[in-house]
C-alpha cells in the first residue's frame, strides 16, 4: 500500500512537470524542451547541406541520436504518467511526437535506401511540439480565442476580396487585353491578387494609361485591405483579454487541458486535478 502511494506520488509529480506550466519545474521543462526542439531542427537542416554533412557527419549523427533518445524518454514518460495512455498516444500531438521520433530508429533498418530521405523529413515535424507548448501560454490562448471569434468576419472579408479580385481581373482583361499579357480573366485575376497584396512580382503589368491608373488605385487599396484582418483579430483579442483562461492544469486521467482558473476537478471526466 505504501509502495503504491509512492508510485502514485512520483507519477503525479512527473505529470505535473511534463504536462503543466504552472510550476517552476514545469516552466523549466517547457523551456528546455523548446531549446532541444530548435537544436534538433537546426541539426536536420544542417544535415541537408551536403558539404556540411560530409565534414561533420559523425557529429550530426551522434547529436541526432542523443536528441532522439531524449525525445523517446519524454514520449514514454508522457504515456506512463497518464491513467489512460491511449488519450495521449492517439491524440494529434501524440501522433506527431511518435512520427518525429521513429525515423531515426527506422534508419537502422533502411540504411542506404531512398525511403530514408522521406523518413528524415518527418523529423521536421518536431517543430509542432513548439505549437503544443503554446497551448500552455495565456497569450496564445487569447490569440486562438480571438481567431475563432473573428473567423466569420474574416471569412466575409475574404469573400469580398475574392469578388473584388474577379471584378478587377475582368476589368483589366477588357482594358489591357491579350496583346499586353492579360490573356484571360483568370490570368488577370492573378495580376489583381499580386497587386492587391502589394507583392508586385512585375511579370505582368498594364501598359495603357487607363490600366495604369486602375493599377495605382488597386495598389493604394491593397494597403487598406491588408490592415483589415489585423484590426478584426486585434478587436477580438481585446475582448478575449477579459475572458482569458490562464489555468494550465492538465487532467492526469483524460489529458483534457481547458479548465477554468479555479477548477479543482476535470470538467470532462471528473478526475481531481493536480495542484501545488
Amino acid at each position: 500500500m505504501k509502495s503504491q502511494t509512492k508510485t502514485t506520488n512520483w507519477k503525479s509529480k512527473l505529470h505535473e512537470i511534463i504536462y503543466e506550466a504552472d510550476t517552476k519545474a514545469g516552466k523549466w521543462f517547457d523551456i528546455i524542451l523548446i531549446i532541444t526542439i530548435l537544436i534538433s531542427i537546426i541539426l536536420v537542416m544542417l544535415e541537408s547541406v551536403e558539404s556540411f554533412d560530409a565534414k561533420y557527419h559523425n557529429f550530426l549523427n551522434i547529436s541526432e541520436w542523443v536528441i532522439t533518445i531524449l525525445f523517446s524518454i519524454e514520449y514514454i514518460a508522457r504515456i506512463v504518467t497518464i491513467k489512460k495512455p491511449s488519450s495521449y498516444i492517439f491524440s494529434f500531438y501524440g501522433i506527431i511526437d511518435f512520427l518525429a521520433t521513429i525515423p531515426k530508429y527506422l534508419s537502422i533498418i533502411f540504411v542506404g535506401t531512398h525511403a530514408l530521405i522521406a523518413l528524415r523529413a518527418l523529423r521536421l515535424l518536431r517543430v509542432f511540439r513548439i505549437l503544443k507548448l503554446a497551448r500552455y501560454m495565456g497569450a496564445s490562448r487569447n490569440l486562438i480565442a480571438a481567431l475563432k471569434a473573428s473567423k466569420i468576419k474574416i471569412s466575409v472579408f475574404l469573400f469580398s476580396v475574392l469578388v473584388l479580385t474577379i471584378i478587377l481581373g475582368t476589368v483589366m482583361y477588357l482594358i489591357e487585353g491579350p496583346k499586353n499579357g492579360f490573356t484571360s480573366i483568370p490570368h488577370s485575376m492573378y495580376w489583381a491578387i499580386v497587386t492587391l497584396t502589394t507583392v508586385g512580382y512585375g511579370d505582368l503589368a498594364p501598359h495603357t494609361p487607363f490600366g495604369q491608373f486602375i493599377a495605382s488605385i488597386v495598389m493604394i487599396l491593397g494597403y487598406g485591405i491588408i490592415a483589415v484582418p489585423t484590426g478584426i483579430v486585434t478587436s477580438e483579442m481585446t475582448k478575449a483579454d477579459n475572458l482569458a483562461l490562464i489555468n494550465t492544469q492538465h487532467c492526469p486521467n483524460c489529458s483534457e487541458d481547458k479548465h477554468q482558473d479555479m477548477a479543482t476537478f476535470c470538467h470532462k471526466c471528473g478526475s481531481k486535478l493536480n495542484h501545488e
